[in-house]
């Protein structure tokens, strides 16, 4: 679920805001390349693989359900690993990081009823219209317009006249996700710039955590405390946002912005056939067609900035946790 550049170069994520870095010493360039690669499409399976089983899990938690499991099991897993500093910060540093959390948490919420409703594949597709609009916007291209309709052109397909096939109430839903993801865009830019590393992430991932605990017992209540469904949710936390971010800071070492973005860009197909595998959502040739159009403009607004920016200047990427 994590998508193409935002061509706002302040709106970065704190992973994002590295820029093109040397391969380690003594690797050839090729290989290094190769694998870093190699860890981001590693990253995007996880990611979207990881919605699905979201998806089959839904019937034993809700949607609700899962979304709290993954971000509790998110948040506990950050705070080991990244163990944050909760003091030394004023006012505005906590505000900052918990508009973060909350978007973070509007974000996955709105996404996994949307997924509950139409298939993988589409919701993805719909989803990304929320960076790429930031991106066409911040950017001011007349290009972008291209980019624009290119990326209007496949909600229309996907529409079919009224997205009577997909659910008016899930595309309302994943394009809700796509709204909260630009903001989250935003505001994992200032949260970086206010607390180091992934202290702000981890911080956020508490925040949202909590605020979808009350929702996810009032909605599943006991069901979240039986072991297999604590299984599953805390596999759905390690594949959509453990292991992909782990990997995609790494890649990020070794990688040009402008390619990670550019890979990044594939989520939509990869997430149509995560659906086609583990939850046998076949796409139609015209739903095919308008994710490849989707896929289409990002890449577009992608080498559109690569092309503007200094070679010194990183592409600014939005992450989705």
């Amino acid at each position: 679920m994590s998508t193409p550049s935002t061509a706002a170069s302040p709106s970065a994520t704190p992973a994002a805001q590295t820029s093109a870095a040397q391969p380690p010493a003594g690797a050839p360039p090729r290989r290094a390349s190769l694998g870093s690669i190699g860890m981001v499409l590693s990253a995007g399976v996880s990611v979207q693989f990881g919605g699905a089983l979201a998806a089959s899990l839904m019937p034993r938690a809700g949607a609700l359900g899962v979304v709290t499991l993954r971000l509790l099991a998110a948040a506990i897993v950050l705070l080991v690993v990244c163990r944050p500093r909760v003091r030394g910060h004023g006012r505005a540093d906590w505000a900052t990081v918990i508009v973060f959390g909350l978007t973070m948490a509007g974000m996955n919420g709105l996404f996994y009823q949307s997924i509950a409703r139409i298939p993988l594949g589409p919701a993805v597709a719909l989803e990304v219209l929320g960076p790429l609009a930031l991106s066409v916007l911040a950017s001011r291209r007349a290009i972008n317009l291209v980019w624009a309709g290119l990326a209007l052109a496949g909600v229309m397909l996907l529409s079919g006249g009224g997205f009577g096939s997909l659910g008016v109430v899930g595309v309302l839903f994943a394009l809700g996700a796509g709204a909260m993801w630009a903001a989250y865009i935003v505001f994992s830019a200032r949260t970086g710039r206010r607390f180091p590393q992934a202290d702000g992430l981890a911080l956020a991932m508490v925040v949202a955590a909590l605020v979808f605990l009350p929702l996810g017992i009032a909605e599943s209540g006991t069901k979240l405390l039986d072991p297999t469904t604590l299984a599953l949710g805390s596999a759905v936390a390690v594949l959509s946002s453990v292991l992909p971010y782990t990997l995609e800071l790494s890649a990020l070492r070794r990688l040009p912005a402008s390619t990670f973005a550019i890979l990044m860009s594939l989520e939509p197909a990869i997430a149509a056939t995560a659906g086609f595998l583990v939850l046998s959502q076949a796409l139609s040739t015209t739903e095919a067609l308008a994710i490849a159009l989707v896929i289409a403009a990002s890449m577009g607004v992608v080498l559109t900035q690569t092309g503007r920016a200094k070679p010194t200047t990183p592409v600014a990427l939005p992450e989705e946790p």
